[in-house]
């Protein structure tokens, strides 16, 4: 959710001509708008957080499972090479011990080369479990924030109608429940 950089001054700006005002339930309420602005802020900037280390964990994800391709492409040549060497062995006569120890080698690398790509596949596995972590944060965080919009739309309200309580508490209902929402992206 995108915000304007200059949102939470005008807030502070209505909470100053409230505060000249002198009624002490609108200062409250104007008190309340500016603490549901910054908490609405910080909620915010958490979901970017989540964002970007979604995209980053997908991104390494992505360059492990190349990594991980292009070794079982190596694996396979070198399984193809072995297999050569071997038949050549068996038909080569005074060459048969030097093709044999080809394709020894070759099945040597050939098992360097699949440990290495199943760790690849294990990373890449891995940073999928990353993404979806930061993901599934990110949807949670989102809920939050607009709850946290919402409550300081609805403290507006209280304001508008000079002081009115039942607007205010929902507003303080609301972002309680943003706040607590936004704990409940860290708790998992």
């Amino acid at each position: 959710m995108d915000e304007s950089p200059t949102e939470h001054f005008e807030q502070a700006e209505h909470a100053e001509h409230v505060a000249h005002l002198g009624d002490r339930r609108l200062i409250l309420v104007s008190i309340t708008i500016a603490a549901l602005a910054v908490l609405a802020a910080a909620v915010g900037s958490l979901e970017t957080i989540e964002t970007a280390a979604t995209l980053g964990a997908k991104n390494e994800a992505v360059l492990m499972q190349a990594k991980a391709s292009d070794a079982w492409g190596y694996y396979q040549a070198k399984s193809m090479k072995q297999n050569l060497y071997a038949a050549l062995s068996e038909m080569a006569g005074a060459k048969a011990a030097d093709f044999t120890a080809r394709a020894g080698r070759y099945a040597r690398e050939r098992e360097e080369i699949q440990a290495r790509a199943r760790d690849y596949e294990a990373e890449v596995t891995a940073a999928l479990t990353r993404s979806e972590v930061h993901e599934r944060r990110h949807h949670i965080l989102t809920f939050a924030v607009t709850l946290l919009h919402i409550a300081i739309a609805v403290a507006t309200i209280a304001i508008i109608l000079r002081g009115m309580l039942w607007p205010w508490r929902t507003a303080i209902g609301l972002g309680a429940a943003g706040t607590f929402a936004a704990a409940v992206a860290y708790l998992h």
